[in-house]
């Protein structure tokens, strides 16, 4: 999964740094500018990293203080200019990956709670990153459509929410 998850941030990594000098512009997601979507993905990832380091440790970690506290840091950096929303999902990135590198195998079954829902198998928040990516690559309306997404991915059993939120963009069946 983290070779997945490491070919899909060097694919986002690559349209960000396509965006020059502007990450305003508007993303398919309505009043997120790309400079929103891409730091979401940067604090996404340190949230997991953290739930990860909870998992590693037996500390439950917690992915955020609140909502009020991630929505917060989203505004703050989605006005940056695009050399530093580039270097915050890179460093992000690296942080994500080195967590998930030190979690020992037998601790992948944990349960972890995220900022809302019930407690899930720490396994799945590999999963859930993959999904953040792909999704929120997509979002950023610039050229990465669900067509791009690797077969491996697109043709994942994916469980709740994530299978669902794949079933809003039309990529799954809704049943």
């Amino acid at each position: 999964m983290l070779v997945l998850i490491d070919a899909a941030t060097e694919r986002l990594l690559a349209t960000a740094r396509g965006f020059g000098d502007d990450v305003r512009q508007p993303s398919s997601l309505p009043g997120w500018t790309c400079g929103h979507v891409l730091t979401h993905l940067a604090r996404g990832g340190e949230a997991i990293g953290r739930l990860l380091d909870g998992v590693r440790t037996g500390v439950p970690g917690q992915a955020y203080a609140g909502q009020e506290e991630r929505d917060e840091a989203i505004e703050r950096g989605a006005g940056r200019g695009a050399a530093e929303p580039v270097a915050d999902l890179t460093a992000s990135a690296e942080r994500f990956r080195d967590a998930a590198a030190a979690v020992p195998a037998d601790a992948w079954g944990r349960p972890v709670r995220g900022l809302v829902g019930d407690p899930f198998p720490a396994r799945q928040l590999l999963q859930r990153r993959l999904v953040e990516l792909e999704l929120h690559h997509a979002d950023l309306d610039a050229g990465y459509t669900t067509d791009d997404w690797l077969e491996e991915f697109a043709g994942m059993d994916l469980p709740e929410p994530m299978g669902r939120e794949l079933e809003g963009v039309g990529v799954l069946p809704v049943s």
